[in-house]
């Protein structure tokens, strides 16, 4: 009974912990965007403050003036050309690549697979790939940063398709071959199906990693012209650093899309791992 009461009372204690950890963790995340949001809508006296009271008065024309000043039009569009399609491309080739080698496990297979998988941890080499950028005339061109990105993400896209491959039974290959599929037909028609809830949290996840990233675009395109949304925002905060309620509007409008592309695939996120990891 003792052991039993015990247990009983630290079972409470255990849940109040884990609320106020999730409590606080949300509000470590929540209070940033609060008071961006918050500080967009000031005029640029009552924002240098960044506090946590609303406006007196709410300035929607900030968003405008953002809009046309920091040039985000073509900075959005240039952001969704890069990770939509490196996205996509992404996708494509690491479920290819991933059903070839899970279902064909040779030696080397094998050593294509880890090959591809150490991707995730050798960093970068910028000096290096800024001579291949420039020998195959890639570099400051969408086309470049496209390829650069798809080829950057490929290594944890196969290490996440790959571990949900072998949850796919081979005996749904056998009954496809058997019924007349071309190992074209078998990839197309059945596997990638099948494989929805690994390339769904491949897709999101590449895409909230490549939206957010800095470095490359910095390195390998000299063109404002061709700036992502990271680079205008970067330009933007350089000329307004004063008008904290003008930067704040310009990282609202840049986060906006991560936000609402996490909200839509969270689920699919959730899924995608804990299904893909009941088997490696």
């Amino acid at each position: 009974m003792t052991v039993n009461s015990t247990r009983s009372r630290r079972i409470p204690l255990k849940l109040g912990f884990n609320h106020v950890t999730a409590v606080v963790a949300s509000l470590v995340m929540i209070v940033p965007i609060y008071l961006l949001v918050v500080n967009s809508f000031k005029d640029s006296v009552q924002s240098r403050s960044m506090g946590v009271d609303l406006p007196d008065s709410w300035h929607f024309d900030n968003y405008l003036a953002v809009i046309d000043e920091g040039k985000l039009g073509q900075a959005f569009a240039n952001s969704m050309i890069y990770t939509v399609f490196a996205t996509v491309l992404c996708v494509l080739c690491a479920s290819a690549a991933a059903f070839v080698l899970a279902r064909n496990r040779t030696r080397l297979n094998r050593f294509w697979y880890f090959f591809l998988v150490i991707g995730i941890a050798i960093p970068l080499n910028y000096v290096t790939m800024t001579e291949v950028m420039q020998v195959t005339h890639l570099i400051n061109s969408q086309v470049g940063m496209i390829l650069l990105y798809a080829a950057f993400k490929i290594p944890f896209a196969v290490f996440v398709i790959y571990a949900f491959v072998h949850t796919v039974p081979r005996d749904i290959d056998e009954a496809a071959i058997i019924d007349g599929c071309s190992p074209r037909q078998l990839f197309w028609s059945i596997m990638l199906p099948l494989l929805k809830p690994a390339w769904i949290t491949v897709g999101v996840l590449t895409f909230l990693d490549l939206w957010s990233e800095f470095i490359m675009p910095l390195y390998f395109l000299s063109s404002s012209d061709n700036w992502p949304m990271t680079l205008a925002v970067y330009n933007f905060f350089g000329i307004y650093e004063a008008n904290w309620n003008l930067v704040s509007a310009d990282v609202v409008l840049t986060i906006l899309p991560v936000v609402l592309v996490f909200l839509f695939g969270q689920r699919h996120i959730m899924s995608g791992i804990t299904t893909g990891a009941v088997k490696g």
